[in-house]
């Protein structure tokens, strides 16, 4: 009988053990190298320019260089922050099928610069965070937050879910990968206002 109960305690616990669902080492592989590129990416655009550089705009209404760190660093937090709220609510792989996007086109969707949204108001820059490079300081902060969940975590990022207001649902996976795409989405505008040529010399 002794034996038959030992048994059974660790049928059940091979049931449990054997059911938990984590990411998925490829989906680790491939979050962690598209974080750290799009961070570096940024990185290097911006790491050698003056405040003149930094501040200066193409017309009143666009953003600054500044603007666009800032504003980066704000949805980092921000997109990063709604994505662990997900993980509040218990794992559902049935919701799987309300998906329509794959991680290709969302990650295409948010580069392309000819779709054009305005950034809600908590996202907008305004300062809060100081100057270029004190939001520069802040965004590679959180990400390197992001990048350590990335290395460490054992949730089922694939069976948690956010309805997206553009997206529909997705998983948080996906809604991380949005989040890095939206940095790139902004570096490359970055890329533009230093490609104009009234951008300042120095």
């Amino acid at each position: 009988m002794h034996k038959l109960f030992v048994l059974t305690g660790f049928l059940v616990l091979m049931s449990f053990t054997t059911t938990e669902i984590s990411l998925s080492k490829k989906d680790r592989k491939f979050a962690l190298n598209y974080l750290k590129e799009t961070k570096q990416r940024l990185i290097d655009n911006v790491k050698n320019l003056s405040d003149d550089q930094l501040n200066w705009r193409p017309a009143d209404s666009v953003w600054s260089i500044a603007n666009c760190i800032e504003h980066i660093a704000i949805s980092e937090k921000n997109l990063f922050d709604w994505s662990m709220g997900s993980l509040q609510e218990a794992a559902n792989p049935a919701k799987r099928t309300e998906i329509k996007q794959t991680d290709e086109a969302i990650m295409k969707m948010i580069i392309d610069r000819s779709f054009r949204a305005k950034a809600p108001k908590e996202l907008q820059p305004t300062g809060t965070l100081g100057s270029g490079r004190e939001s520069l300081k802040a965004f590679i902060e959180r990400r390197d937050i992001t990048i350590g969940f990335f290395k460490k975590t054992k949730e089922d990022l694939r069976n948690h879910f956010i309805v997206h207001p553009f997206l529909g649902t997705i998983d948080t996976y996906q809604m991380l990968l949005f989040m890095t795409g939206h940095t790139l989405r902004h570096t490359l505008q970055v890329e533009e206002i230093k490609s104009q040529s009234s951008f300042p010399k120095k």
